[in-house]
């Protein structure tokens, strides 16, 4: 049986305005002067640069400046008030702006060196091997087939299948291992292999033959398994050696590359710099916060957008094509009017953010101490500048601050509250940095397991429980006490 019935309901939902002024706000320095040139080659009524008059100011005109689809609803040209859209002559808008942003902001080109793929690199070491068609065809297909790390992560009958499949080219597993071998003679060394056990025997054989090369290699070739858990006593029993000579031969290993690719990708790609959003400086024992000038770009109205909008005005007799012109202006006008609009917006949640920030991590910021930092969470910072805690967090995570002690994220300084032995509230990343140092200065012989690392705590007047402890331990990057061993 069907029935009909009605239901309310509110909903907020955002407009496409507030929905791109998000989006702007999320932006860092060096992407949002991307979307800056995109806008002005989208919309010419809008340009760059300072200009002696201002345009638009008094423009108050809410119902047309908020409507949500201005592009596409039909305007009618005798209800516009083309005053509006006219220079009046006055001071200009940037005129009045405090001088919060930095002086030291023009973008410096540095050239970078032209570099090859990883795969093409192989490819072009193929060249010095003397190969028949279709043997090359299969080196080909072999190295396409090997990841970003330098592993070739598929079984010897899937390539056979594929080169069947893909290329026409019918061979068998014993023509594929043979291929594959040439292959792995590429350089970085360890570069095809199907796993690290594999990629780490490659490298060794590479190396010039020692006795520790020669015990390396026994032991990844047939004791793998008791030297990733790091049985060390019982690699010293099974070879009948000294720890001197074991440790030698560890040695060897821990030299090897286990994701040769990697490293080349690494060592040839270009550098990134990053752009700082804010800088701090300490002016007099003060805090001083500048926002980066790249982010206050001077935007003005096109002028000659002005002008056909005065000629339209003295127009006595206007024609429908005269009108069409008026309304595609008005909208370039309304889309200019609030992006510059949404820039200013923009600059001041930056700012206002920031500058909460800043006062909140004072003691960190005038010291440089990281035990100093206070525990703080998105809520914090949202409760002091009247914000949502959606816009904090997109002003916090991709964006840089240039400090007295070095560049550093902005969401690094956010931070959960755990309580010491004398009941104060101290910042997770204090605790972290502690665990770290008492990992570092451990017997390396006898690491500390972890409920071992949680007493050591504890003495420091840091209460917390192991779990606990092995969750700070994973975000460290640490492993576990048994693979920090060390003979």
């Amino acid at each position: 049986m069907l029935k009909h019935s009605l239901q309310f309901k509110l909903s907020q939902k955002l407009s496409p305005q507030q929905i791109q002024l998000m989006k702007l706000i999320q932006l860092p320095t060096q992407a949002f002067e991307q979307r800056l040139q995109e806008e002005l080659v989208e919309n010419p009524a809008l340009e760059n640069g300072k200009e002696e008059t201002s345009e638009l100011d008094d423009y108050n005109d809410t119902d047309d400046y908020n409507n949500d689809d201005y592009d596409n609803e039909r305007i009618d040209t005798e209800d516009i008030n083309i005053d509006e859209y006219l220079s009046n002559d006055e001071t200009p808008d940037y005129k009045y702006q405090s001088n919060n942003y930095s002086d030291d902001d023009e973008e410096k080109s540095m050239p970078h060196a032209a570099v090859i793929s990883f795969h093409q690199d192989l490819l072009n070491q193929l060249n010095t091997f003397i190969l028949n068609d279709e043997e090359r065809v299969i080196a080909e297909f072999l190295v396409g087939s090997i990841d970003d790390m330098g592993y070739i992560r598929r079984t010897i009958q899937d390539i056979v299948d594929d080169l069947a499949f893909t290329q026409g080219v019918y061979s068998d597993n014993e023509t594929v291992e043979r291929i594959l071998l040439i292959v792995q003679e590429l350089e970085p060394a360890g570069v095809g292999a199907r796993d690290l056990q594999e990629c780490l025997l490659l490298q060794l054989k590479h190396k010039t033959p020692s006795e520790a090369v020669e015990l390396a290699i026994d032991i990844i070739e047939n004791q793998f398994d008791a030297f990733t858990k790091k049985h060390y006593e019982k690699l010293i029993q099974k070879y009948d050696i000294s720890k001197e000579q074991l440790r030698k031969g560890i040695e060897e290993i821990e030299k090897l590359n286990p994701k040769p690719g990697g490293a080349f990708d690494s060592n040839l790609k270009p550098i990134e710099h990053v752009i700082p959003d804010f800088t701090i400086r300490i002016v007099e024992d003060e805090l001083e916060l500048l926002l980066n000038g790249r982010n206050a770009p001077e935007l003005h109205i096109s002028k000659d957008y002005q002008e056909m909008l005065r000629s339209y005005k003295d127009t006595s007799e206007k024609s429908n094509s005269q009108k069409d012109a008026v309304q595609f202006i008005k909208q370039k006008l309304d889309a200019a009017k609030w992006f510059i609009d949404a820039i200013k917006q923009r600059q001041e949640t930056l700012y206002v953010t920031m500058n909460a920030i800043m006062h909140y991590q004072m003691e960190y910021f005038l010291e440089g101490d990281e035990t100093k930092l206070k525990p703080m969470i998105l809520k914090d910072i949202a409760d002091l500048v009247g914000l949502d805690i959606s816009t904090v967090s997109r002003v916090a995570n991709s964006k840089y601050v240039d400090t007295p002690y070095g560049t550093k994220l902005i969401k690094e300084f956010f931070s959960e509250a755990m309580k010491n032995d004398q009941g104060e509230d101290v910042s997770t990343i204090e605790i972290k940095n502690i665990l770290q140092k008492i990992i570092e200065t451990e017997d390396k012989r006898k690491p500390f397991p972890d409920d071992k690392l949680a007493e050591e705590l504890k003495e420091k007047g840091y209460p917390i429980a192991r779990r606990t402890i092995a969750k700070y331990r994973e975000q460290l990057d640490i492993p576990v006490a048994r693979l920090r061993k060390k003979i």
